[in-house]
């Protein structure tokens, strides 16, 4: 049987930490589906189609990554992908007490599906969406936490804001 991996999150915007768990991940499955899940609680910064514009780009080379965009149910997109594993990231240890409830619920909706949980680099522990989000905001350099395709796109658009 086929080691396949969902590795779900809004990846808002793809971040250098992100990557290195799918890097980390690759070897361990055969198939690696990165999963773009809606999140009805959050506003995104980056649209859908940007967002797998800039994942597809990154792992063009990579015949074992797929990306896709779903909706609802992560145990859902794995059965509509064929993944019988789930990829969580962890930075700190509330991670690991918010994700272990998450692989707890997901394993009650379908026992199939396992969750492997891998620890980020100490040098990645900071970076996070969220604050990632907070840093372009506020006019500040992004350029350390992100894929360089990301990057280059968010000051192409700077600039285009300043100077149209």
């Amino acid at each position: 049987m086929k080691r396949v991996a969902l590795f779900p999150g809004t990846f808002d915007p793809i971040t250098i930490g992100h990557l290195d768990i799918i890097q980390r991940a690759l070897p361990l499955f055969d198939k690696l589906v990165i999963g773009i899940g809606r999140n009805a609680n959050k506003t995104a910064m980056f649209s859908e189609e940007l967002r797998l514009q800039w994942v597809n780009e990154i792992f063009k080379n990579e015949p074992n990554v797929s990306v896709i965009i779903y909706e609802g149910l992560t145990v859902e997109c794995c059965q509509k992908v064929g993944a019988n594993f789930i990829i969580r990231g962890i930075r700190y240890v509330n991670d690991f007490e918010y994700e272990k409830a998450i692989a707890d619920m997901n394993r009650s909706l379908d026992p199939e599906i396992e969750t492997v949980f891998l620890t980020c680099l100490p040098q990645y522990t900071s970076v996070a969406s969220t604050l990632v989000r907070d840093v372009i905001r506020n006019g500040g350099d992004v350029t350390p936490f992100l894929p360089e395709v990301v990057s280059k796109a968010i000051a192409k658009n700077r600039r285009s804001a300043i100077h149209p």
